[in-house]
Parts: C-alpha cells; sequence; structure tokens
C-alpha cells in the first residue's frame, strides 16, 4: 500500500495517542497501585528499590489489558476532530472514500493486536516475578497438605494425596509430564510414598515402590516398576511444595494448553481453564476489532465535542468489559463451548463494526 502524506498524517496522530494511552493510563494505575499498598509491603521488610522493581514488572500486564482501549481511543480521537474540522470532508471531495481514509488505521491495530499478544505473554513471567519480589508466594503457616496439584518447571504436574513436611515426607504421588511425539513421549511416575533425604549431597526426593510409564502417540505404554528412584526433575524442598500453584495468567498460550491436557487427563473440569486460554488470543485480536467498530462510530456525530469522544471509548470498554465476564462465566459453567464464549464478544463486535462501515457516508 502506498502512504499519501494524509496517511502518514492519520498514522502519526494515531500513534501518539495510543502510545499516551497505552503506557499513560498503566502507568497511572500502578503508582496508584504502589501508593496504595506501600505500607502493607513495607511491612514485609522490603525495600524501596524491591517495591519499585515488582511494580514495574507489573507494568506488562496492565499494558497487555489497556492496548485494546488505546486503540479505540487512538481511533476515536484520531477520526473524530477530522469530522468536526470538515476534513473528512475535504478528504472526500479530494477523491478519497472513508473505507480507503480510515486504511492505515486498521493496519496499525493489526500490528497492535499482535504487539498486544507479545506484551502479555510477557507479562505472565513479569507477574509472576511481581508476586515474588512482593514475597506473595511464601509458603502458607501449614505443615501438612492433602490432595493438591503442584506444577513446577518443564511442564511437569504433581498430584500429591498427602505432604507432611515436618516429616518431609509425601503419600500417593503421580508425577507426569506431557510429551509430544516418539522422540519426546509422555511420562507418568506414580510412587506409594516419598522421602526427602536432607542428609545427601544433593539433598533430594527418594521416591518408594512405584512405577514409571511411557506413553507414545501409537498409545503404546512401556511400563517399569521400581522399589526406589530418584527424579531429578522432583527437587522442591518439603517447604516450596507448599507455595500457591500458578495461576492462568502466570501461564501462557502454550503452557496453559499443556496443562489443561495434563488436568484433562486426570478427570479435573477444564472448562474454566479452556476459556483463560482461549481469551489469551481473543483479547490481542479485540485490538483489531475495536478500531474497525470505532472508526465508523466516531463520525456518528460529527459536530460534537471531545466530550462524545470520550464517552463512546469510555462506553464501549465498558460495555465490552461487562461482555468479556458475561461469555466468561458462561463458557465456564458449560452451557457454551468455552472456545465459543470466549470469541463471542470479538464476533458481535466485528459484526457491529461492519453493519456502521457499510452504513458510514463514504
Amino acid at each position: 500500500m502506498i502512504f499519501r502524506i494524509l496517511d502518514r498524517y492519520l498514522l502519526g496522530q494515531w500513534v501518539k495517542i495510543f502510545l499516551l494511552t497505552a503506557v499513560g493510563f498503566p502507568l497511572v494505575s500502578v503508582l496508584l497501585q504502589a501508593t496504595d499498598r506501600l505500607s502493607h509491603l513495607l511491612d514485609r521488610n522490603l525495600s524501596p528499590s524491591a517495591i519499585a522493581l515488582s511494580y514495574l514488572f507489573v507494568l506488562p500486564e496492565e499494558m497487555s489489558r489497556m492496548i485494546p482501549a488505546a486503540c479505540l481511543f487512538a481511533t476515536v480521537f484520531t477520526i473524530g476532530p477530522m469530522g468536526r474540522h470538515s476534513e473528512l470532508t475535504a478528504a472526500k471531495a479530494g477523491g478519497l472514500s472513508f473505507h480507503r481514509i480510515i486504511r492505515p488505521l486498521i493496519l496499525a491495530s493489526v500490528f497492535a493486536s499482535v504487539g498486544s499478544y507479545a506484551v502479555s505473554t510477557l507479562a505472565t513471567r513479569a507477574s509472576s516475578r511481581a508476586l515474588e519480589l512482593q514475597k506473595e508466594k511464601q509458603s502458607r503457616d501449614i505443615s501438612v497438605k492433602y490432595n493438591f496439584v503442584y506444577r513446577a518447571d518443564e511442564n511437569w504436574v504433581y498430584s500429591i494425596r498427602l505432604l507432611d513436611t515436618d516429616r518431609s515426607r509425601m503419600e500417593n504421588l503421580v508425577l507426569e509430564r506431557a510429551g509430544v511425539g516418539e522422540e519426546y513421549p509422555t511420562l507418568a511416575v506414580a510412587a506409594d510414598s516419598a522421602v526427602f533425604d536432607e542428609a545427601s549431597h544433593d539433598a533430594q526426593w527418594l521416591l518408594y515402590g512405584g512405577s514409571s510409564h511411557i506413553l507414545g502417540d501409537s498409545g503404546e505404554v512401556t511400563t517399569f516398576r521400581f522399589e526406589t528412584l530418584k527424579l531429578k526433575t522432583l527437587s522442591q524442598r518439603p517447604r516450596e511444595l507448599l507455595l500457591e500453584p500458578k495461576e492462568p495468567e502466570e501461564m501462557d498460550y502454550g503452557e496453559l494448553g499443556e496443562y489443561i491436557q495434563l488436568m484433562r487427563r486426570s478427570g479435573n473440569d477444564v472448562r474454566k481453564l479452556s476459556v483463560e486460554q482461549a481469551l489469551k488470543l481473543a483479547i490481542p485480536a479485540t485490538a483489531f476489532v475495536i478500531t474497525l467498530f470505532g472508526a465508523p462510530l466516531a463520525i456518528t456525530a460529527p459536530r460534537a465535542g471531545p466530550a462524545f469522544g470520550v464517552a463512546i471509548s469510555l462506553g464501549t470498554t465498558v460495555s465490552y468489559i461487562l461482555l468479556i465476564n458475561l461469555t466468561r462465566a458462561i463458557g465456564s459453567s458449560g452451557v457454551m463451548d468455552p472456545v465459543a464464549a470466549a470469541w463471542l464478544p470479538n464476533v458481535f463486535f466485528f459484526l457491529f463494526g461492519l453493519v456502521l462501515l457499510i452504513r458510514a457516508r463514504t
């Protein structure tokens, strides 16, 4: 596409407003959160530098949430003033249709969607690091825990019937790692008990009375039984296993998908997790959909002032958030397919945007 002077002008205005909204609003939100919880974090003996660094890691998550709304603000406040100042009329008189005028903004929104996904993926790591710096992920003040699942590194998931940290002992545990293909098969290790050997040089768990299973894509299962076994991946100390498991927002799309497969094979209800996984793609795509919807909406009242643009942006953002929360609940309850429920708000706004574009004066 050949960029005209008008295209460059529109993109320049759009990018300035987009960056101001996508970075400025989250920064203000992070500062408000930091000041609100400052005394609470200082009570944990955190240094000011550690607190500041932790909230720097919070910023990507806030930005990933704000990028779709930033696209809407940028579109409304770029197109709206052009309608008020008769610039759209002049461009149309020069032979450019409204659809041609907004084409560079639609293209910019596509890049914004890709950027939103990249930032949201980065936010999963950053959010986890922020919780560690703020000492939110601490061992509970208990010594015994029953029937829980622990998600470890390298896609390992532990299902543990009993953990006694005072005795450094576990009972009835299953360790599973999802695989792909014959060269990286799925592994599962089951043991009657395990004892943490603090005296050994590597300080590791020793598993007793169990079996290991290798599951290939062909469905063939190879089983080995053992009396004692040390598994390299099971390196967490007893108190570390009391840490809270990762939440969906702390896992990226691929990690959450693997976790869902493991939970499904274990017989758990994964509808809520499936909705959250689908939203990791649906929410970034909103940046494109909301731009397509906002451009024709911005010219519905060409003589209205800036307050009209604020009302459109805030009203649309609130409506989208409410619709997302509604469809999230519907998908989690099983009334609708989780993936369809996650994408329903985008479908609704996309169709509404197409209707507005068709009806817009070109």
